[in-house]
This record gives structure tokens, sequence and C-alpha cells, in this order.
């Protein structure tokens, strides 16, 4: 038996596919595993171009062995899908590495893949446990807002949510609502900044007709339209001092009068106020009324900024692209690894309304069937400018800031549990096996 037909019997034998390609980008091997997960035999594979037999959504324009070649860097475990003879999709992880003779020349390029569908599935399952509605997070501080909101379902107790612009206060307010017992009654909106100042009182209470130039007939106000239902005062630090009094007294007693009137209206309704003030600063500089903050600050939730979070980004991402797609018509499968390196880099200052506008802008650009880097915002592919994910995670030059990402999740939890194994592998949502070969990988002891 000579050495090659020894080789191809070890590769057969072998569980991941395996094929290599001459300069020409032609088959020259193709071992049993890629006949199966292709479907196509190895008589049908070789002498092909390996576009025609081992079809992805990216040969075109990010391929593997192109990158390869490209960077002269060995790729791995990069996820794409590939189109079976049956014409049936799945996704594969490959790894790509170049071919050389004895000289340094390149003769070709090997390509080894696994079918992960099975692990996708998984991954999906997992992910029901991070999305709470239209909530998406996988971090410990969104995991305990999922807990908060869970619990606030079983009361009607005012809740102040704070956090910077663009944090998603709106959907988790709408979240407590539709996961209570109100779930059936209105959700009514005010945005007081939006609001001029004259108008707002109006808006919230009503008025009745000839209340002050204008008042033709009379008008029910959002907290009369809110009954048995929620209202949500959005940015209330906005609400001027004046207004504040008589809000204080509509939350209280659930009652007031319209602007003009002498009737005593009264409302069953449970109140969310939003803000990305410091409340606490604004009554001490005498902008806010105190009773007013202590009457909204019943239970409060802290929404954590995306800088603070980067282990939501690739499921915020995953799940504005399966949005999108729906609302474009369009069958994008995923993101880049250069693309996802560049938002996870980004120091996000608007923050998910931010990250769900670039992703937007991703979509009108995108032709392919993957997000590049040319295709988002150049703020964001301008990534020396944003350092923020650098001192976060401690990235060092060409590390990869996935890998970077988990190995500072790891370390946190563990730190948080006081290095317990169980309890931070319950948290993570992993095994304790799983949690020790992490570890392992990325050289974490305690005491770091």
């Amino acid at each position: 038996m000579d050495d090659r037909r020894k080789f191809e019997l070890i590769l057969d034998n072998i569980a991941d596919g395996v094929f290599t390609i001459n300069t020409d980008w032609r088959i020259e091997l193709f071992n049993k595993a890629a006949e199966r997960i292709t479907g196509f035999s190895a008589e049908e594979a070789i002498g092909r171009v390996c576009r025609e037999v081992f079809r992805t959504n990216v040969c075109d324009y990010d391929c593997a062995i192109r990158r390869a070649l490209e960077t002269g860097e060995p790729v791995t475990n990069y996820e794409v899908i590939i189109t079976r003879k049956d014409g049936i999709q799945i996704p594969v992880s490959v790894s790509a590495s170049i071919l050389m003779d004895d000289d340094g020349g390149i003769m070709g390029a090997v390509e080894t893949f696994r079918d992960i569908s099975q692990l996708k599935w998984l991954e999906m399952e997992l992910q029901e446990r991070y999305q709470f509605g239209q909530l998406i997070g996988k971090s410990r501080r969104m995991q305990e807002i999922f807990e908060q909101i869970e619990m606030l379902a079983e009361n009607d107790v005012t809740v102040l949510i704070q956090g910077e612009t663009g944090t998603g206060k709106g959907v988790i307010a709408r979240a407590i609502h539709l996961n209570s017992h109100r779930a059936d009654g209105p959700f009514v909106t005010v945005n007081c900044a939006a609001l001029p100042e004259p108008l707002l009182e109006s808006e919230l209470f009503g008025h009745v007709k000839g209340a002050f130039t204008g008042a033709v007939a009379d008008k029910p106000g959002r907290f009369e339209l809110a009954d048995r239902g929620t209202i949500f005062l959005d940015e209330i630090g906005e609400i001027p001092t004046h207004v504040q009094a008589k809000l204080l007294r509509a939350i209280e007693d659930k009652e007031f009068e319209r602007i003009g009137g002498t009737k005593t209206i009264k409302v069953d309704v449970r109140i969310i106020a939003a803000t990305n003030k410091d409340l606490r600063e604004e009554v001490k500089a005498g902008r806010f009324r105190e009773d007013l903050f202590y009457r909204l600050n019943v239970i409060s939730i802290e929404v954590p900024p995306l800088r603070e979070r980067r282990e939501d980004i690739p499921l915020l991402v995953r799940f504005f692209i399966d949005r999108f797609n729906g609302e474009f018509g369009k069958q994008i499968e995923g993101i880049s690894q250069q693309a996802m390196d560049l938002i996870l880099r980004y120091n996000w200052p608007g923050n998910v309304r931010e990250l769900e506008n670039a992703i937007e802008h991703a979509f009108v650009h995108c032709r392919g069937g993957l997000i590049m880097p040319e295709h988002l915002p150049l703020e964001i592919r301008k990534g020396d400018s944003f350092p923020g994910i650098a001192p976060f995670f401690n990235l060092q030059p060409g590390e990869n800031p996935l890998e970077a990402a988990e190995r500072a999740v790891i370390i946190r939890v563990l730190e948080e549990t006081g290095w317990r194994i169980g309890e931070a592998a319950n948290i993570l949502g992993i095994s304790r096996p799983t949690l020790w070969r992490k570890m392992k990988r990325h050289g974490i002891k305690k005491g770091e």
C-alpha cells in the first residue's frame, strides 16, 4: 500500500469533512465525511472548482481559503452556511490552511469542516433563556433585570427606570406591562421631553372646553386614557416644577382635575417612569421635587449602557438581523468576523438604539448574504477612534475581541461568586466541566 493510499484511508476515518484544492481552485481530495456532509460523492467532486461543490453563502467575497491566502495565516472555526447537493442548507464550522511545497511555494490549500446543525439548535434553545420579549441579554445585569420584571408582574408598585439614552428603558416598561395583570389594558406613553411646557399639563390631565385659547372641546388626558392599564412617563426628569405638584397628587391619590374643570376624576393606573438623568442630583439642584422622587422610586431598575454588557452584542446583532430580514425582505445570513470585531470595539454612545440603527444601515448597503465592514456606518469603521473595548477587556494587539470578551465575563462572574465554580457555571448557563475547560483555555486562575 503506497503512502497516498494510507493517507486517504486515514482521512476517510476522520469525522470532519476534508478536501484539498490545487492552485486552480480545483478539488484534488475529498474524504468520506465530506461526501456525507455535502451529499456529493468524491467522483463528483474531484476535478471541479470548489465553489461548485462546497457551496457556501460567502464563496464570492469572504471564502476561508481566500482569507488564508491573503493573510498567510490559518483560518479556524469560521461559521458559514453550505447548500448540500439536495438543496438543504446547513451550518458548518470551517478551518482552512495553505499547502506549501518544500521550497515554500503555494501548491494549494486544505479545508476541514464539520456539521454544526445540532449545536445551532442548542444555541437557539439557550437563546430563549437570553430573551425576554423584545429584551435581549445574557449578561448578569440583564438577567437580573429579567428577574425584576417577573417579580414586578405580581404587583402594581410604581417603577423608576434609569439609564442612558438608547438603553431600552421603554422596552423594559412595556415588558413590565405585558407581563402584569394589566396586559389587556392600555399602555400609554408620555414623552415628557417632547411636549412643549404649556401643553404638558393638558396632555397629562386633559382640559375642559374654554379652559384656554384653542380649547374648543373637552379633551381627556393621558392618565384617563391609561385607566385600568399602565402610563409610562418617559424622560420624567424634564417635567417642569409647577406640573410636578399635580403629578404627585395624581400618583398618590390616583385622582386629578382636568385643566379648567372642577370635577375630580379617579383612575386605576400603574405608574412607570424613566429618565436618563440622575434624579438625586436634580433634587439637590432644586429642579425636581424630593417627595415626587421618593414616590416614583419605589422600585428602581438601573439599565446598564451597552459598553458595559458587550457580551450581549452578538445576541443583539443576531436579533436585529432576523428582524430586518423580515422588514427588508432579504436573506442576510449573518455578519463577517471582521465586521463583528469592529462592532465589539466601538464604544456605543447611543447604546442599543445606535446598534439597531447601525444594523439597519448595513441592511440598506448589503447586497450579499453577509454583512461586511464596508456596510457599517463610517464612525464604527473608524475603530481607532473608539477604544472603549480595549480597556474594558484589556485587549492586547492581535487578540480576538470575542475571546477577550468571554475571558472578561468569566473572570467577572467568578469574582462576583467568590470563585465558586458551580454557582458561576449556573449564572453563565454552562456546565461545571465546560467552565473548567474555558478557564483552562483562557489561562484563568484565582486571584487575577
